[in-house]
């Protein structure tokens, strides 16, 4: 792998020589609130697997900081990799990678070193785990490498870039359980939902730059925008919601009917996240803040307090939805 064959765009001026804090600083620590999907896969496979009747704690341990690390591992070639057209991305135009002169040699060193130490703890933890480490990895040299580097095709950017969703829900469910994967249905819904997620950041970025730089810088900062447009933005947005709500209905009623009380709430979420795309400056763009939106977080908390309500609670009248059943007329 290659981490200093981007061809330079414009001359640049003369940078400062970057430090050690502007190394780690590629690594994006601050992004550690997206491993929340992780939680689910932990949750899911207690309830549908059984797990043990102690938490596996050293198992957790180790298949977070494989995550942490394989996310950093994959974060640091990403800037690194981008920072010539980052530089005209109205904020990311300040990471540290476009800032600092940074050596890519260094780079490459801090990059195997997150890869071997999250796919050391990932071997000590299970077979399953290392299995999952990998792929984590490798869809962090195909998202981002040039030769691969699918984040320049519209359409295959954010479906190459959302694997990392059913990835962190499979690195949940192997610390219970290393011995299955989840439901498919499952898996295909946490991978639609991150497309839509990373559809919407997209369309924040798309109607914000635009509108105040143009068309032209735009594509200059990622080459995919070139393929898309604001509308077909929002159609993807709109198609991969639906086929993320299509899975997920699948897997509420294949393996507990009780669930589809909190197909509201996930349509409460979907609604919303669209809504937020469109507002300036949006935490869309940023996912690792999405924390700061009280509103989204109470949705949250709502499809979190019906999810346990209906694990605990069984309502036999939503038998109705899992048999041939017809509406007599006479």
């Amino acid at each position: 792998m290659s981490l200093g064959s981007i061809n330079t765009l414009e001359t640049p001026a003369v940078k400062p020589v970057g430090t050690l804090s502007d190394y780690l600083a590629l690594a994006r620590f601050d992004h550690f609130t997206k491993h929340i999907f992780i939680v689910p896969g932990i949750v899911l496979a207690y309830l549908l697997r059984g797990g043990p009747t102690v938490f596996p704690v050293t198992h957790a341990i180790l298949g977070l900081i494989c995550a942490v690390c394989i996310a950093s591992a994959n974060y640091v070639i990403n800037e690194y990799l981008d920072r010539e057209f980052d530089k005209y991305h109205p904020t990311k135009s300040r990471r540290r990678a476009v800032e600092r002169d940074l050596r890519g040699s260094l780079v490459k060193l801090e990059w195997i070193v997150f890869v071997v130490i999250g796919l050391g703890c990932a071997w000590l933890s299970s077979t399953t785990m290392l299995v999952i480490g990998v792929l984590f990895a490798l869809q962090g040299i195909v998202y981002n490498v040039p030769g691969l580097r699918t984040k320049e095709k519209a359409y295959l950017d954010v479906i190459s870039e959302s694997v990392n969703n059913p990835l962190r829900l499979a690195i949940g469910w192997a610390m219970i359980d290393p011995t299955t994967l989840p439901p498919s249905s499952i898996i295909l819904a946490y991978w639609f939902g991150g497309a839509f997620l990373m559809a919407a950041k997209r369309y924040s970025e798309y109607r914000e730059i635009v509108a105040s730089h143009g068309a032209e810088l735009l594509v200059r900062y990622r080459a995919s925008f070139a393929g898309y447009s604001e509308v077909s933005l929002n159609i993807s947005c709109f198609v991969y919601g639906l086929m993320s709500l299509f899975f997920l209905a699948i897997f509420l009623i294949k393996y507990r009917v009780e669930y589809l009380v909190t197909v509201p709430a996930v349509v409460a979420l979907f609604g919303y996240y669209l809504l937020l795309s469109t507002r300036p400056a949006s935490s869309a763009q940023n996912p690792e803040k999405l924390f700061r939106e009280p509103k989204l977080i109470a949705l949250v908390a709502i499809l979190a307090g019906l999810f346990v309500l209906a694990t605990y609670v069984d309502m036999p009248a939503l038998t109705v939805f899992l048999g041939q059943r017809y509406i007599t007329l006479q």
